[in-house]
């Protein structure tokens, strides 16, 4: 009877075994590869802040301070994220090349590599947004229509109905968004830079910010078609009425004098 018993109770402890046994190979993998992995990645930030670290000394620290506190060259970058960097370092307008009421854009100086060094640094002086993800500001899936809705809304009184951009006061301007990269678009939106207001996700959602670049990638590329012919500039129904008001009445008073001038002579002759 016990030898039969023992036979009984032997599967069952070899499965209890065998459960321990991929228990403790589940929790060395835990105790060990995440880990490991946790451990390559906070290497690499902190290689990449400390090398941003570097490039700021030399470029930035002058007109924004030592850490980023800002003077009165240059505002505070504690807290402003590394979308703000990305936006205005990749667009050539950091380092500003002479104080001026707007820092226009220019061909950047630092490589994809450098610029998300910078990036790093600025972000670990204060949460910000980050850099956004390709698919966030992806076009293609982005709905042209209500974007230019949202646009006309929200950005036609600066950059004009299909952006063209605009002259602001005390110098400043809204640029022409003519073939603008939308990662920068989208950056843009979520920073505020310089005179624009932001535009957080609570107030505009991601997916309203992606229909805002379809439309201007419909309207404001190379590639967008011109349906309506000569365009004006874009500038809306303001511009359009006042050249219809200039040259199209005054094309119609100018054969309206034609006509009854001939008219006269005829009757006289």
């Amino acid at each position: 009877m016990k030898k039969l018993s023992a036979r009984r109770r032997h599967p069952l402890a070899a499965f209890v075994v065998l459960i321990f046994a991929l228990a403790a190979t589940g929790g060395l993998y835990a105790a060990l590869a995440p880990a490991g992995e946790a451990k390559a990645d906070a290497s690499e930030t902190s290689i990449a802040i400390e090398e941003g670290q570097k490039l700021y000394a030399v470029g930035c620290a002058s007109c924004h301070g030592a850490g980023g506190q800002g003077s009165s060259d240059g505002p505070t970058l504690v807290g402003v994220g590394a979308a703000a960097v990305d936006f205005q370092v990749s667009t050539g307008r950091m380092p500003l090349q002479q104080p001026g009421p707007q820092a226009p854009t220019k061909p950047n100086i630092y490589s994809e590599e450098e610029i998300a060094q910078l990036a790093a640094y600025i972000a670990s002086l204060g949460p910000g947004p980050g850099v956004p993800e390709s698919s966030a500001y992806d076009p293609s899936e982005g709905n042209a229509a209500h974007g230019g809705e949202l646009f006309r809304t929200n950005c036609s009184q600066c950059h004009n109905f299909t952006g063209q951009g605009g002259a602001l006061t005390h110098g400043k301007y809204a640029p022409n968004l003519h073939d603008v990269d939308p990662k920068h678009i989208y950056q843009a939106m979520l920073t505020g830079p310089q005179a624009m207001p932001s535009f957080p996700d609570a107030v505009l959602p991601p997916e309203q910010k992606r229909d805002i670049i379809a439309w201007l990638t419909a309207v404001n590329t190379s590639e967008s078609p011109s349906e309506g012919g000569f365009g004006l500039g874009g500038f809306g129904p303001v511009s359009e009425g006042l050249f219809a008001w200039t040259f199209g009445i005054g094309a119609l008073i100018a054969v309206a004098v034609w006509v009854a001038a001939h008219t006269a002579k005829a009757r006289k002759s």
